[in-house]
Protein backbone atom coordinates (compact mmCIF):
# COMPACT_ATOMS: atom_id res chain seq x y z
CA UNK A 1 0.00 0.00 0.00
CA UNK A 2 1.26 3.45 -0.87
CA UNK A 3 0.54 5.75 1.90
CA UNK A 4 -0.73 9.06 0.96
CA UNK A 5 2.09 11.81 1.93
CA UNK A 6 0.47 15.28 2.29
CA UNK A 7 4.09 17.28 3.14
CA UNK A 8 4.45 20.14 1.42
CA UNK A 9 6.58 23.31 2.85
CA UNK A 10 4.65 26.02 2.03
CA UNK A 11 1.22 24.40 3.58
CA UNK A 12 2.80 23.01 6.59
CA UNK A 13 4.01 26.78 7.53
CA UNK A 14 0.30 28.39 6.32
CA UNK A 15 -1.13 25.24 8.91
CA UNK A 16 1.73 26.49 11.41
CA UNK A 17 0.57 30.20 10.91
CA UNK A 18 -2.89 29.62 11.34
CA UNK A 19 -2.86 27.47 14.03
CA UNK A 20 -0.73 30.36 15.79
CA UNK A 21 -2.98 33.03 14.37
CA UNK A 22 -6.35 31.27 15.82
CA UNK A 23 -8.46 33.58 14.06
CA UNK A 24 -7.40 33.60 10.60
CA UNK A 25 -9.46 30.94 9.39
CA UNK A 26 -12.38 31.27 11.91
CA UNK A 27 -15.03 32.08 9.50
CA UNK A 28 -13.83 29.46 7.10
CA UNK A 29 -14.10 27.01 9.69
CA UNK A 30 -17.79 27.82 10.79
CA UNK A 31 -18.70 27.57 7.11
CA UNK A 32 -17.43 24.36 6.69
CA UNK A 33 -17.58 22.69 9.49
CA UNK A 34 -17.65 19.12 9.67
CA UNK A 35 -20.32 17.38 11.14
CA UNK A 36 -18.02 16.43 13.77
CA UNK A 37 -17.98 20.20 14.95
CA UNK A 38 -21.92 20.45 14.76
CA UNK A 39 -23.18 21.34 17.59
CA UNK A 40 -19.97 21.71 19.97
CA UNK A 41 -19.54 25.22 20.57
CA UNK A 42 -20.38 25.42 23.67
CA UNK A 43 -17.52 22.90 24.89
CA UNK A 44 -15.10 25.89 24.35
CA UNK A 45 -14.63 29.54 22.47
CA UNK A 46 -12.46 28.40 20.18
CA UNK A 47 -10.66 24.63 21.11
CA UNK A 48 -13.02 21.97 19.26
CA UNK A 49 -10.31 19.38 18.44
CA UNK A 50 -7.52 18.45 20.29
CA UNK A 51 -4.52 16.38 18.54
CA UNK A 52 -2.49 14.20 21.56
CA UNK A 53 0.45 12.39 19.83
CA UNK A 54 2.88 10.58 21.72
CA UNK A 55 6.50 9.54 20.39
CA UNK A 56 8.14 7.21 22.56
CA UNK A 57 11.32 7.34 23.98
CA UNK A 58 11.63 11.18 22.95
CA UNK A 59 13.87 13.22 25.28
CA UNK A 60 13.70 16.54 25.96
CA UNK A 61 16.52 17.08 25.02
CA UNK A 62 16.13 15.22 21.90
CA UNK A 63 13.31 18.10 21.39
CA UNK A 64 15.87 20.88 22.27
CA UNK A 65 18.78 19.35 19.81
CA UNK A 66 16.33 18.85 17.25
CA UNK A 67 14.87 22.49 16.72
CA UNK A 68 18.30 24.50 17.47
CA UNK A 69 20.23 22.40 14.72
CA UNK A 70 16.74 22.34 12.19
CA UNK A 71 15.43 25.38 12.55
CA UNK A 72 13.66 25.39 9.47
CA UNK A 73 11.81 22.00 10.44
CA UNK A 74 8.00 21.43 12.00
CA UNK A 75 8.95 20.63 15.20
CA UNK A 76 10.97 23.87 15.23
CA UNK A 77 7.87 25.86 13.99
CA UNK A 78 5.77 24.06 16.31
CA UNK A 79 7.77 25.00 19.62
CA UNK A 80 7.82 28.77 18.20
CA UNK A 81 4.22 29.11 18.65
CA UNK A 82 3.81 26.80 21.10
CA UNK A 83 4.40 26.24 24.99
CA UNK A 84 6.98 24.05 26.02
CA UNK A 85 7.72 22.73 29.23
CA UNK A 86 11.05 21.36 29.58
CA UNK A 87 11.04 19.69 32.77
CA UNK A 88 8.27 17.18 32.50
CA UNK A 89 8.19 14.06 33.94
CA UNK A 90 6.66 10.87 33.58
CA UNK A 91 5.42 8.52 35.98
CA UNK A 92 7.50 5.90 37.66
CA UNK A 93 7.93 3.19 36.62
CA UNK A 94 8.64 4.53 32.91
CA UNK A 95 6.75 1.80 30.61
CA UNK A 96 4.47 2.58 27.87
CA UNK A 97 1.30 1.60 29.48
CA UNK A 98 1.64 3.80 33.08
CA UNK A 99 3.01 6.13 30.98
CA UNK A 100 0.02 6.32 28.35
CA UNK A 101 -2.40 5.84 30.94
CA UNK A 102 -1.13 8.78 32.91
CA UNK A 103 -1.71 11.09 29.95
CA UNK A 104 -5.14 10.18 29.91
CA UNK A 105 -5.99 9.79 33.13
CA UNK A 106 -3.93 12.48 34.99
CA UNK A 107 -2.86 9.53 37.31
CA UNK A 108 -0.02 7.70 38.20
CA UNK A 109 -0.14 4.22 39.08
CA UNK A 110 -1.07 4.17 42.54
CA UNK A 111 -4.58 5.58 41.51
CA UNK A 112 -4.50 3.78 37.92
CA UNK A 113 -3.53 0.66 39.14
CA UNK A 114 -1.30 -0.08 36.19
CA UNK A 115 2.42 -0.30 36.79
CA UNK A 116 3.26 -1.73 33.64
CA UNK A 117 2.19 -3.82 30.67
CA UNK A 118 3.17 -7.19 32.20
CA UNK A 119 2.97 -7.36 35.84
CA UNK A 120 1.35 -9.46 38.70
CA UNK A 121 -1.66 -9.56 40.54
CA UNK A 122 -1.82 -11.30 44.06
CA UNK A 123 -5.82 -11.16 43.65
CA UNK A 124 -6.55 -12.67 40.34
CA UNK A 125 -6.51 -16.13 39.08
CA UNK A 126 -4.03 -17.37 36.12
CA UNK A 127 -5.48 -16.81 32.10
CA UNK A 128 -7.72 -19.59 31.08
CA UNK A 129 -9.36 -20.17 34.33
CA UNK A 130 -12.94 -21.45 34.50
CA UNK A 131 -13.15 -22.80 37.89
CA UNK A 132 -12.41 -20.05 40.82
CA UNK A 133 -12.72 -22.10 43.69
CA UNK A 134 -10.04 -22.02 46.31
CA UNK A 135 -7.83 -19.94 47.48
CA UNK A 136 -6.60 -17.02 44.96
CA UNK A 137 -3.11 -17.60 43.37
CA UNK A 138 -1.87 -14.59 42.15
CA UNK A 139 -1.53 -14.78 38.02
CA UNK A 140 0.58 -12.36 35.55
CA UNK A 141 -1.52 -9.95 33.86
CA UNK A 142 -0.18 -9.03 30.70
CA UNK A 143 -1.58 -6.47 28.50
CA UNK A 144 0.76 -7.14 25.70
CA UNK A 145 0.67 -8.63 21.94
CA UNK A 146 0.17 -11.83 24.19
CA UNK A 147 -3.15 -10.89 24.50
CA UNK A 148 -3.96 -11.47 20.34
CA UNK A 149 -5.89 -13.79 18.69
CA UNK A 150 -2.80 -14.39 16.79
CA UNK A 151 0.54 -12.71 17.56
CA UNK A 152 1.88 -13.06 14.39
CA UNK A 153 -0.62 -11.01 12.23
CA UNK A 154 -0.10 -7.64 11.71
CA UNK A 155 -3.98 -7.30 11.96
CA UNK A 156 -3.70 -9.25 15.38
CA UNK A 157 -5.90 -11.89 13.99
CA UNK A 158 -8.59 -9.88 12.08
CA UNK A 159 -7.44 -12.40 8.80
CA UNK A 160 -7.56 -9.39 6.28
CA UNK A 161 -6.39 -10.52 3.05
CA UNK A 162 -3.43 -8.65 1.18
CA UNK A 163 -1.57 -7.59 4.16
CA UNK A 164 -0.40 -5.00 4.91
CA UNK A 165 -1.77 -3.00 1.96
CA UNK A 166 -5.43 -3.46 3.70
CA UNK A 167 -4.67 -2.96 7.44
CA UNK A 168 -6.20 0.33 7.76
CA UNK A 169 -9.11 -1.90 7.28
CA UNK A 170 -8.49 -3.65 10.38
CA UNK A 171 -11.01 -3.50 12.90
CA UNK A 172 -11.89 0.01 14.86
CA UNK A 173 -12.83 -2.37 17.78
CA UNK A 174 -10.40 -4.13 19.90
CA UNK A 175 -12.09 -6.36 21.75
CA UNK A 176 -12.41 -8.60 18.14
CA UNK A 177 -9.21 -8.92 18.16
CA UNK A 178 -8.24 -10.12 22.23
CA UNK A 179 -8.86 -13.94 22.94
CA UNK A 180 -10.22 -13.58 26.54
CA UNK A 181 -8.65 -16.95 27.20
CA UNK A 182 -5.08 -15.53 27.46
CA UNK A 183 -6.64 -12.48 30.03
CA UNK A 184 -6.61 -12.77 33.93
CA UNK A 185 -9.72 -13.81 35.66
CA UNK A 186 -11.92 -11.95 37.88
CA UNK A 187 -11.88 -14.00 41.29
CA UNK A 188 -15.55 -12.50 41.80
CA UNK A 189 -16.98 -13.61 38.49
CA UNK A 190 -14.65 -15.97 37.56
CA UNK A 191 -14.37 -13.97 34.16
CA UNK A 192 -11.64 -12.53 32.24
CA UNK A 193 -10.85 -8.97 32.73
CA UNK A 194 -10.20 -7.28 29.72
CA UNK A 195 -7.14 -4.05 29.86
CA UNK A 196 -10.09 -1.40 30.46
CA UNK A 197 -11.86 -3.15 33.44
CA UNK A 198 -8.37 -3.47 35.10
CA UNK A 199 -7.89 0.60 34.76
CA UNK A 200 -9.24 2.01 37.99
CA UNK A 201 -10.34 5.51 36.92
CA UNK A 202 -11.70 6.55 34.11
CA UNK A 203 -9.98 8.41 30.89
CA UNK A 204 -10.71 11.90 29.00
CA UNK A 205 -12.20 9.74 26.38
CA UNK A 206 -14.94 8.59 28.80
CA UNK A 207 -15.39 12.22 29.59
CA UNK A 208 -15.73 13.28 25.63
CA UNK A 209 -18.02 10.88 25.13
CA UNK A 210 -20.81 11.91 28.06
CA UNK A 211 -20.15 15.10 26.56
CA UNK A 212 -20.83 13.70 23.02
CA UNK A 213 -17.67 14.41 21.24
CA UNK A 214 -16.40 12.10 19.08
CA UNK A 215 -12.72 9.87 20.22
CA UNK A 216 -10.43 8.12 18.22
CA UNK A 217 -7.06 6.71 18.82
CA UNK A 218 -4.07 4.33 16.72
CA UNK A 219 -1.17 2.34 19.19
CA UNK A 220 0.46 -0.38 18.75
CA UNK A 221 -1.61 -3.31 20.29
CA UNK A 222 -4.95 -4.08 20.66
CA UNK A 223 -4.47 -4.02 24.64
CA UNK A 224 -4.73 -0.30 24.52
CA UNK A 225 -8.43 -1.47 24.70
CA UNK A 226 -7.30 0.14 28.23
CA UNK A 227 -7.63 3.77 27.23
CA UNK A 228 -11.56 3.40 26.64
CA UNK A 229 -11.85 3.28 30.61
CA UNK A 230 -13.70 1.01 32.84
CA UNK A 231 -16.98 2.10 30.90
CA UNK A 232 -15.58 0.38 28.10
CA UNK A 233 -16.98 3.08 25.53
CA UNK A 234 -14.64 5.76 25.76
CA UNK A 235 -12.58 5.54 22.22
CA UNK A 236 -15.31 4.98 19.59
CA UNK A 237 -12.73 4.32 16.79
CA UNK A 238 -9.42 2.38 17.14
CA UNK A 239 -6.77 1.51 15.17
CA UNK A 240 -4.69 -0.59 16.70
CA UNK A 241 -1.84 -2.99 14.21
CA UNK A 242 0.22 -5.53 16.40
CA UNK A 243 3.66 -4.25 16.44
CA UNK A 244 4.89 -6.82 17.29
CA UNK A 245 3.88 -9.34 14.14
CA UNK A 246 6.11 -10.48 11.44
CA UNK A 247 6.66 -7.51 9.64
CA UNK A 248 5.47 -8.18 6.23
CA UNK A 249 9.03 -8.29 3.77
CA UNK A 250 11.00 -8.47 6.56
CA UNK A 251 13.19 -12.20 7.26
CA UNK A 252 10.95 -14.37 9.38
CA UNK A 253 11.21 -13.52 12.93
CA UNK A 254 11.57 -9.62 12.84
CA UNK A 255 8.65 -7.75 13.88
CA UNK A 256 8.35 -4.29 13.09
CA UNK A 257 10.48 -2.94 15.98
CA UNK A 258 13.57 -4.74 14.43
CA UNK A 259 14.35 -2.46 12.08
CA UNK A 260 14.08 1.54 11.91
CA UNK A 261 12.51 1.20 8.40
CA UNK A 262 9.88 -0.77 9.10
CA UNK A 263 8.55 0.88 12.71
CA UNK A 264 8.94 4.06 10.32
CA UNK A 265 6.20 1.97 7.89
CA UNK A 266 4.44 0.81 10.13
CA UNK A 267 4.21 3.68 12.08
CA UNK A 268 2.85 5.62 8.59
CA UNK A 269 -0.34 3.49 8.78
CA UNK A 270 -1.17 5.14 11.83
CA UNK A 271 -0.10 8.53 10.09
CA UNK A 272 -2.78 7.77 7.89
CA UNK A 273 -5.65 6.89 10.02
CA UNK A 274 -4.74 10.24 11.52
CA UNK A 275 -5.37 12.07 8.38
CA UNK A 276 -8.45 10.23 7.42
CA UNK A 277 -9.91 11.21 10.84
CA UNK A 278 -8.49 14.75 10.41
CA UNK A 279 -10.49 14.83 6.88
CA UNK A 280 -14.01 13.52 9.26
CA UNK A 281 -13.99 9.74 8.05
CA UNK A 282 -12.80 6.95 10.43
CA UNK A 283 -9.66 5.90 10.63
CA UNK A 284 -10.08 3.39 7.19
CA UNK A 285 -11.37 6.16 5.62
CA UNK A 286 -14.94 3.74 5.13
CA UNK A 287 -17.74 5.98 6.87
CA UNK A 288 -17.38 9.86 6.70
CA UNK A 289 -18.43 10.28 10.79
CA UNK A 290 -16.92 13.87 11.87
CA UNK A 291 -14.03 15.04 13.04
CA UNK A 292 -13.11 13.38 16.60
CA UNK A 293 -12.87 15.63 19.64
CA UNK A 294 -10.27 13.80 21.46
CA UNK A 295 -7.74 11.44 18.65
CA UNK A 296 -4.27 11.05 18.31
CA UNK A 297 -1.79 8.07 17.68
CA UNK A 298 1.90 7.10 19.03
CA UNK A 299 4.77 6.42 17.19
CA UNK A 300 7.66 3.94 18.10
CA UNK A 301 10.37 5.09 15.12
CA UNK A 302 12.33 7.24 17.54
CA UNK A 303 12.36 4.54 20.44
CA UNK A 304 13.74 2.60 17.93
CA UNK A 305 16.08 4.14 16.84
CA UNK A 306 17.63 4.39 20.10
CA UNK A 307 17.11 0.93 21.14
CA UNK A 308 18.76 -0.68 17.91
CA UNK A 309 22.73 -1.06 17.64
CA UNK A 310 22.63 -0.42 13.78
CA UNK A 311 19.90 -0.83 11.55
CA UNK A 312 19.89 0.44 7.66
CA UNK A 313 23.40 0.84 7.27
CA UNK A 314 23.30 3.69 10.00
CA UNK A 315 24.39 3.68 13.90
CA UNK A 316 21.32 3.82 16.15
CA UNK A 317 21.61 5.69 19.61
CA UNK A 318 23.38 8.60 20.51
CA UNK A 319 27.49 9.68 19.78
CA UNK A 320 29.36 9.20 22.22
CA UNK A 321 28.76 11.89 25.67
CA UNK A 322 24.93 10.75 24.71
CA UNK A 323 24.08 14.37 23.92
CA UNK A 324 23.86 14.37 20.12
CA UNK A 325 21.58 12.03 18.63
CA UNK A 326 23.65 9.71 15.75
CA UNK A 327 22.36 9.46 12.29
CA UNK A 328 19.87 6.71 12.73
CA UNK A 329 18.52 8.58 15.68
CA UNK A 330 18.38 11.97 13.33
CA UNK A 331 16.66 10.64 10.98
CA UNK A 332 13.74 9.64 12.95
CA UNK A 333 13.17 12.74 14.33
CA UNK A 334 13.42 14.34 10.43
CA UNK A 335 10.50 11.39 10.18
CA UNK A 336 8.21 12.71 12.68
CA UNK A 337 8.66 15.92 11.97
CA UNK A 338 7.57 14.99 8.75
CA UNK A 339 4.79 13.00 10.10
CA UNK A 340 3.75 15.86 12.29
CA UNK A 341 3.94 18.16 9.33
CA UNK A 342 1.47 16.20 7.34
CA UNK A 343 -0.97 16.39 10.03
CA UNK A 344 -0.57 20.00 10.30
CA UNK A 345 -0.91 21.19 6.25
CA UNK A 346 -4.03 18.62 6.95
CA UNK A 347 -6.05 20.66 9.74
CA UNK A 348 -5.35 23.51 8.28
CA UNK A 349 -6.53 22.42 4.42
CA UNK A 350 -9.57 20.87 6.15
CA UNK A 351 -10.13 24.42 7.85
CA UNK A 352 -9.65 23.49 11.68
CA UNK A 353 -6.50 25.51 11.91
CA UNK A 354 -8.65 27.95 14.09
CA UNK A 355 -10.23 25.17 16.05
CA UNK A 356 -7.20 22.06 16.69
CA UNK A 357 -4.97 22.15 19.70
CA UNK A 358 -1.70 19.84 19.54
CA UNK A 359 0.14 18.24 21.98
CA UNK A 360 3.17 16.32 21.91
CA UNK A 361 4.70 14.26 24.48
CA UNK A 362 5.76 10.79 25.22
CA UNK A 363 5.00 7.72 27.35
CA UNK A 364 8.97 7.45 28.79
CA UNK A 365 12.55 8.51 27.51
CA UNK A 366 15.69 5.67 27.26
CA UNK A 367 18.31 5.37 29.22
CA UNK A 368 21.47 5.47 28.78
CA UNK A 369 21.73 8.00 26.29
CA UNK A 370 25.89 7.96 26.16
CA UNK A 371 26.44 4.72 24.87
CA UNK A 372 29.80 4.13 27.02
CA UNK A 373 27.11 4.06 30.14
CA UNK A 374 26.17 0.61 28.79
CA UNK A 375 26.02 -2.24 31.09
CA UNK A 376 23.70 -5.08 29.81
CA UNK A 377 22.90 -7.46 32.64
CA UNK A 378 20.98 -10.68 32.44
CA UNK A 379 18.14 -10.77 34.78
CA UNK A 380 17.65 -14.42 34.79
CA UNK A 381 20.94 -15.59 36.53
CA UNK A 382 19.98 -13.02 39.28
CA UNK A 383 16.64 -14.13 39.86
CA UNK A 384 17.80 -17.64 39.58
CA UNK A 385 19.95 -17.03 42.58
CA UNK A 386 18.05 -15.11 44.31
CA UNK A 387 15.17 -18.12 44.33
CA UNK A 388 17.77 -20.53 45.12
CA UNK A 389 19.28 -19.30 48.14
CA UNK A 390 15.86 -18.83 49.55
CA UNK A 391 15.22 -22.41 48.53
CA UNK A 392 18.25 -23.63 50.82
CA UNK A 393 17.24 -21.74 53.29
CA UNK A 394 13.59 -22.93 52.97
CA UNK A 395 13.72 -26.42 51.90
CA UNK A 396 9.80 -26.89 51.33
CA UNK A 397 8.90 -23.25 50.10
CA UNK A 398 9.40 -22.58 46.85
CA UNK A 399 10.53 -20.09 44.28
CA UNK A 400 10.53 -16.64 46.47
CA UNK A 401 9.99 -14.32 43.02
CA UNK A 402 7.62 -15.84 41.04
CA UNK A 403 7.27 -12.62 38.52
CA UNK A 404 9.92 -9.63 37.39
CA UNK A 405 9.56 -7.42 34.80
CA UNK A 406 13.05 -5.92 34.26
CA UNK A 407 14.04 -3.71 31.51
CA UNK A 408 16.09 -0.58 32.99
CA UNK A 409 14.55 -1.26 36.82
CA UNK A 410 13.63 -4.19 38.46
CA UNK A 411 9.99 -5.02 39.51
CA UNK A 412 9.48 -8.63 41.48
CA UNK A 413 6.20 -10.00 42.96
CA UNK A 414 7.38 -12.17 45.91
CA UNK A 415 5.39 -15.94 46.73
CA UNK A 416 5.82 -14.83 50.61
CA UNK A 417 5.07 -11.19 50.61
CA UNK A 418 6.09 -10.70 54.35
CA UNK A 419 8.63 -7.83 54.96
CA UNK A 420 10.69 -10.63 56.26
CA UNK A 421 11.12 -12.16 53.06
CA UNK A 422 11.20 -9.10 51.01
CA UNK A 423 14.24 -7.92 52.84
CA UNK A 424 15.48 -11.02 52.12
CA UNK A 425 15.21 -10.20 48.37
CA UNK A 426 16.55 -6.68 49.16
CA UNK A 427 19.84 -8.31 51.17
CA UNK A 428 20.79 -10.37 48.41
CA UNK A 429 20.37 -8.21 45.23
CA UNK A 430 22.32 -5.70 46.84
CA UNK A 431 25.31 -8.00 48.42
CA UNK A 432 26.23 -9.95 45.32
CA UNK A 433 27.49 -9.02 41.90
CA UNK A 434 26.75 -10.08 38.40
CA UNK A 435 27.81 -10.68 35.15
CA UNK A 436 27.13 -8.40 32.09
CA UNK A 437 28.76 -6.73 29.07
CA UNK A 438 29.37 -3.33 27.60
CA UNK A 439 28.38 -1.37 24.44
CA UNK A 440 31.24 -3.52 22.38
CA UNK A 441 30.47 -6.78 23.91
CA UNK A 442 33.38 -7.20 26.25
CA UNK A 443 32.53 -8.85 29.60
CA UNK A 444 31.85 -6.49 32.81
CA UNK A 445 30.61 -6.92 36.41
CA UNK A 446 28.43 -4.74 38.21
CA UNK A 447 28.18 -4.47 42.18
CA UNK A 448 24.74 -4.92 43.77
CA UNK A 449 23.11 -6.73 41.18
CA UNK A 450 23.47 -3.93 38.78
CA UNK A 451 21.03 -1.97 41.55
CA UNK A 452 21.55 1.56 43.38
CA UNK A 453 18.34 1.29 45.67
CA UNK A 454 15.99 -0.99 46.83
CA UNK A 455 12.87 -0.79 48.07
CA UNK A 456 11.52 -3.93 49.94
CA UNK A 457 7.80 -4.36 50.80
CA UNK A 458 6.65 -1.57 53.07
CA UNK A 459 9.00 0.86 51.72
CA UNK A 460 7.83 -0.67 48.20
CA UNK A 461 4.74 -0.21 49.12
CA UNK A 462 5.29 3.87 50.80
CA UNK A 463 7.52 4.74 47.22
CA UNK A 464 4.31 4.03 44.96
CA UNK A 465 2.29 5.53 47.69
CA UNK A 466 -0.11 2.33 48.01
CA UNK A 467 -0.92 -0.06 51.31
CA UNK A 468 1.11 -2.76 51.81
CA UNK A 469 -1.92 -4.94 51.08
CA UNK A 470 -2.34 -3.30 47.64
CA UNK A 471 -2.59 -7.34 45.21
CA UNK A 472 -0.71 -5.41 42.33
CA UNK A 473 2.45 -3.27 43.71
CA UNK A 474 5.44 -4.82 43.24
CA UNK A 475 6.79 -6.48 46.75
CA UNK A 476 10.29 -5.37 45.94
CA UNK A 477 11.44 -2.18 43.74
CA UNK A 478 15.06 -2.43 42.36
CA UNK A 479 16.46 1.22 40.75
CA UNK A 480 19.24 0.00 38.61
CA UNK A 481 22.65 2.21 38.46
CA UNK A 482 22.91 4.63 35.31
CA UNK A 483 23.39 2.61 32.27
CA UNK A 484 22.08 -0.88 33.79
CA UNK A 485 19.80 -2.41 31.31
CA UNK A 486 18.30 -5.90 31.90
CA UNK A 487 19.04 -7.62 28.68
CA UNK A 488 20.48 -11.08 27.59
CA UNK A 489 23.32 -11.20 24.38
CA UNK A 490 24.59 -8.06 22.75
CA UNK A 491 21.34 -6.64 21.53
CA UNK A 492 19.66 -3.38 22.56
CA UNK A 493 21.35 -0.37 23.85
CA UNK A 494 19.24 1.21 25.46
CA UNK A 495 15.79 0.96 27.33
CA UNK A 496 13.14 2.16 29.89
CA UNK A 497 10.94 1.12 32.84
CA UNK A 498 13.25 2.45 35.75
CA UNK A 499 13.07 5.94 37.72
CA UNK A 500 16.29 7.35 35.70
CA UNK A 501 15.71 11.38 34.44
CA UNK A 502 16.93 9.84 31.17
CA UNK A 503 13.59 7.46 31.61
CA UNK A 504 11.09 9.85 32.99
CA UNK A 505 12.54 13.58 31.21
CA UNK A 506 10.40 13.79 28.46
CA UNK A 507 8.98 16.63 26.21
CA UNK A 508 5.47 18.48 26.53
CA UNK A 509 4.91 20.96 23.84
CA UNK A 510 1.05 22.64 23.52
CA UNK A 511 0.20 24.21 20.71
CA UNK A 512 -3.08 25.93 20.56
CA UNK A 513 -5.13 28.39 18.32
CA UNK A 514 -4.83 31.95 18.99
CA UNK A 515 -1.28 31.52 20.72
CA UNK A 516 0.65 35.20 20.49
CA UNK A 517 3.86 33.59 20.98
CA UNK A 518 5.98 30.30 22.21
CA UNK A 519 7.31 30.37 25.46
CA UNK A 520 9.31 27.50 27.51
CA UNK A 521 8.37 26.74 31.03
CA UNK A 522 10.96 25.35 33.03
CA UNK A 523 9.36 24.74 36.26
CA UNK A 524 8.71 20.72 36.74
CA UNK A 525 5.81 19.31 35.67
CA UNK A 526 4.16 16.10 35.16
CA UNK A 527 2.40 14.04 32.28
CA UNK A 528 -0.72 13.28 34.06
CA UNK A 529 -1.38 17.14 33.92
CA UNK A 530 -1.68 16.66 30.34
CA UNK A 531 -5.25 15.00 31.02
CA UNK A 532 -7.05 17.80 32.89
CA UNK A 533 -5.34 20.61 30.07
CA UNK A 534 -6.85 18.62 27.51
CA UNK A 535 -10.37 19.20 28.95
CA UNK A 536 -9.27 21.95 29.78
CA UNK A 537 -8.93 23.42 26.18
CA UNK A 538 -12.41 22.02 24.81
CA UNK A 539 -13.92 23.82 27.64
CA UNK A 540 -14.96 20.85 29.98
CA UNK A 541 -14.39 20.38 33.45
CA UNK A 542 -11.00 18.53 34.56
CA UNK A 543 -12.76 17.48 37.48
CA UNK A 544 -14.63 14.80 36.29
CA UNK A 545 -11.69 12.90 35.65
CA UNK A 546 -11.34 10.78 38.88
CA UNK A 547 -7.88 10.66 38.92
CA UNK A 548 -7.31 14.61 38.98
CA UNK A 549 -9.79 14.61 42.13
CA UNK A 550 -8.03 12.25 44.03
CA UNK A 551 -4.38 13.46 42.95
CA UNK A 552 -5.58 17.21 42.33
CA UNK A 553 -3.70 17.02 38.82
CA UNK A 554 -3.62 20.70 38.05
CA UNK A 555 -3.77 21.64 34.11
CA UNK A 556 -0.21 22.48 32.91
CA UNK A 557 0.26 26.43 33.44
CA UNK A 558 0.66 29.32 31.28
CA UNK A 559 -2.61 28.82 29.04
CA UNK A 560 -4.37 31.55 30.72
CA UNK A 561 -3.16 34.81 29.28
CA UNK A 562 -1.22 33.28 26.16
CA UNK A 563 -4.73 32.60 24.60
CA UNK A 564 -6.74 35.47 23.02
Amino acid sequence: MRIRQVWRAAAVAAGITALAAGTALASASAATSSPGDAGHGHHGDRVRHVLLISVDGLHQQDLAWYIKNYPGSLLAALARHGLEYSNAGTPFPSDSFPGMVAQVTGGDPRVTGIYYDDTFNHDVFPAGTTNCTGPVPGAEVAYTEADDINLNALDAGQGLGGLPGSILQMTGNPLNVINPANLPVNPKTCKPIYPNQYLKVNTIFDVARQHGLRTAWSDKHPAYQALSGPSGNGVQDYFTPEINSQAIGYPAGEDWTSDNAATMQYDSYKVQAILNEIDGYDHSRTHHVGVPGIFGMNFQTVSTAQKLPTSDGLTGGYLAGGKVPGPLLVRALSYISTQIGAMVSEIDAQGLASSTAIIISAKHGQSPTNPNDLARVPDGPIIAAVNAAWTAAHPSAGNLIVFSTDDDGMLLWLSNRSQAAANFVKHYLLTHSAAGNNVSGSPITVSGSGLRKVYAGAASAAFIGVPVSDPRHPDVIGIVQHGVVYTGGKGKIAEHGGDDRQDRNVPILVVVPGLRYGHVFGAAVETTQIAPTILKLLGLNPRELQAVRIEHTQVLPGLRGQVR
